[in-house]
């Protein structure tokens, strides 16, 4: 099973390396500014909706279906899919045309990976289990001023401990994703 699924849809789609967030500016270091800000903003918003959308009954049937002409971006994000593109299209500097068509992209990509890892053990509860691995790395790389935890309804998506990193963090992370396997 793979460890970062960033890393992989950003080879996937060929974008370069994503930048983790700087917990004390919850924004990448200007020296690293080179990075795609569409890439940098897309993919781990995607990631974090397929997270949470993945997280309901609902949503880990679809997300197992992975129906093609399904419009990713309005499925995960319902109601707010459009703050959603938006936020992204105002924080990389682009259309809201271009940073849907890359949110799109990035869900495709992020579901046929999804998938793959769960070829022959594809249900609910371990697709469940295969997002929560991956929500430190997704958070990590989520851009604050997206306020995608805000938009679903889940402000501790938005929380900047998500970005911390050392020995404390990564065994809080740890402890925490132990408990959050039941559901």
């Amino acid at each position: 099973m793979i460890n970062n699924i960033i890393t992989e849809i950003q080879q996937r789609l060929g974008t370069g390396p994503l930048q983790k967030i700087d917990p004390n500016t919850q924004d990448i270091k200007p020296a690293e500014a080179s990075t795609s800000l569409l890439a940098q903003a897309a993919i781990p918003a995607m990631l974090t909706g397929l997270y949470k959308y993945g997280h309901s009954d609902e949503g880990a049937k679809q997300i197992l279906r992975g129906n093609i002409s399904t419009s990713w971006v309005k499925t995960l994000f319902g109601d707010t899919a459009d703050v959603v593109v938006t936020q992204v299209a105002d924080y990389s500097g682009v259309t809201t045309a271009e940073a849907e068509d890359a949110m799109e992209k990035s869900a495709h990509v992020a579901i046929n990976i999804t998938r793959e890892q769960l070829k022959g053990n594809d249900n609910k509860d371990q697709l469940k289990k295969f997002l929560t691995s991956q929500r430190n790395v997704i958070l990590k790389h989520l851009p604050a001023q997206l306020d995608i935890g805000k938009l679903l309804n889940d402000e501790t998506l938005d929380d900047k401990t998500n970005k911390m990193e050392g020995p404390i963090s990564n065994l809080m992370h740890s402890i925490e994703k132990g408990f959050s396997k039941g559901g």
